[in-house]
């Protein structure tokens, strides 16, 4: 079986800076990890592999530093890496981003199974590994809760839909996306990281793509801008209501309708 786990590096914490022309975030790998429902993305292949055996390439997209993310996939336990890297990528929504790492896909080699994290903590869409799955035309599950049989020639999974649980089976080439708490991510092994100590990370640009019109990449192929993005101004003004009770509900009912939360 060969797998491939979609991974991101995002932003460790929320002071990050913001290109003011852009409105989208600056992204030099100072501050960053990987994004933590990857982790669950990659742990759930791993454990894939120790009961069926496989063949598990991460893939990236991101500058060159994203490469630190890589690293940590394949000292988890990965077999190798691709990092996604173009200049002509930077500034890509949802279907731009999904329609990238489509193209490097169908670029590399057969696969079986694509598994995603849910979602990435930068931008909270959980759109992408669904579309993904849609550039590529192949079936997908998205918010699987537990991978309960592998065969063959499909997959049987649980996946979680609020209200709902559903046991669905799944036949290859297809995609899913892993629920936080389906599995407990394992710890990078410092004897995997002296293993791959001298790994080179390939890398894969707009060229090497089949499709390279750069209109449908990065900014320019990205039918959704954000026309705004700024950190919220942090406010530590406080009123202090005094007077009985009743006079106290009207103060506060008074505060809070002008401030128009009511």
């Amino acid at each position: 079986m060969n797998i491939i786990v979609c991974i991101k590096q995002v932003p460790a914490s929320s002071n990050v800076m913001i290109d003011p022309e852009s409105g989208v975030l600056i992204r030099d790998g100072r501050n960053t990890k990987m994004n933590p429902y990857d982790l669950y993305a990659i742990e759930m292949a791993l454990e894939i592999k120790e009961k069926v055996g496989a063949h598990i390439q991460v893939i990236s997209m991101g500058p060159p530093s994203a490469n630190e993310v890589i690293d940590e996939a394949l000292w988890m336990g990965c077999d190798d890496g691709l990092l996604i890297s173009d200049r002509k990528f930077g500034g890509a929504d949802v279907v731009a981003t999904s329609y990238t790492i489509s193209q490097a896909i169908k670029s590399i080699s057969d696969y079986d199974l694509i598994i995603c994290g849910k979602q990435t903590t930068d931008g909270d869409t959980a759109q992408v590994g669904a579309e993904l799955a849609e550039h590529l035309d192949i079936p997908h599950v998205c918010y699987v809760s537990e991978v309960i049989e592998t065969s063959e020639k499909s997959i049987t999974l649980k996946n979680n839909l609020d209200k709902t649980l559903e046991i669905l089976e799944i036949k290859y080439p297809c995609l899913i996306t892993i629920d936080k708490d389906a599995v407990s991510p394992r710890l990078p092994s410092y004897l995997r990281s002296l293993k791959f100590k001298d790994y080179t990370i390939p890398v894969l640009s707009l060229k090497d793509f089949k499709d390279t019109d750069e209109n449908h990449y990065g900014l320019k192929g990205s039918p959704t801008r954000v026309e705004k993005m700024f950190n919220p101004d942090k406010n530590t003004a406080k009123v202090i209501l005094k007077g009985s009770t009743e006079e106290l509900s009207s103060k506060l009912f008074t505060t809070l309708k002008d401030a128009k939360y009511l």
